[in-house]
């Protein structure tokens, strides 16, 4: 069975000029991450498989959660823990009736209604974001700041919605503390481990978490 524990800190791999995917991962994972979501956009489907099979092989080793970023053949073929949709992804109802029951499945929001929709669809977990402006993320929806998620948290709970919101968007070590306190269940981060140090990063936002 797999778990369905939703980390509060989840790392989103990307390209970078001087490491691969999976040598991401593995530095990522030696400090201390226990969640990747395998982020790959614009290339060709045998090449991403490719990439996904090692992820895979890296995860394990390290017993991290891999989490495949937009494709529900992807996830099943590699066996990954689950797969995070975005809003213009196949819908999470949809990828459960392929994935299963014990799969997670992440959905991705900006609005209230987004996550009322995701909520309703099955989602295991919801990335709400931006939190601020991100070069890694193309058409980029409105940015939330503190204020929109204390404003969306409120209205979850008037609704009774307790499926974990994730931060997502320019998130610093420095705001890791004020998105926790008011009250997100946890962050999902790109850059801010994986350029530069991506060791000593994650060891920086795990110590603070």
């Amino acid at each position: 069975m797999l778990n369905k524990n939703i980390e509060k800190l989840q790392f989103i791999t990307h390209d970078t000029p001087s490491l691969k995917h999976c040598e991401l991962i593995e530095k990522a994972c030696r400090g201390g991450v226990k969640w990747v979501q395998l982020r790959i956009k614009d290339k060709p489907y045998d090449e991403w498989l490719e990439v996904a099979k090692k992820a895979r092989h890296c995860s394990r080793e390290y017993g991290a959660t891999l989490i495949i970023n937009d494709s529900v053949e992807i996830a099943q073929q590699v066996e990954a823990d689950g797969v995070h949709l975005g809003k213009n992804d196949m819908s999470p109802r949809e990828a459960r009736k392929i994935l299963g029951d014990h799969a997670i499945i992440g959905s991705t929001a900006n609005t209230f209604e987004d996550i009322q929709k995701a909520v309703d669809e099955g989602a295991d977990y919801i990335g709400l974001g931006p939190f601020r402006f991100t070069i890694t993320k193309q058409n980029l929806s409105p940015i939330l700041a503190l204020e929109g998620y204390q404003n969306i948290i409120a209205t979850c709970k008037g609704h009774s919605i307790t499926t974990p919101l994730i931060a997502i968007g320019g998130i610093r070590v420095e705001d890791v503390r004020e998105i926790l306190n008011v009250g997100m269940h946890g962050i999902a981060v790109g850059t801010a481990i994986g350029f530069g140090d991506p060791t000593g990063n994650a060891q920086k936002f795990v110590d603070i978490m």
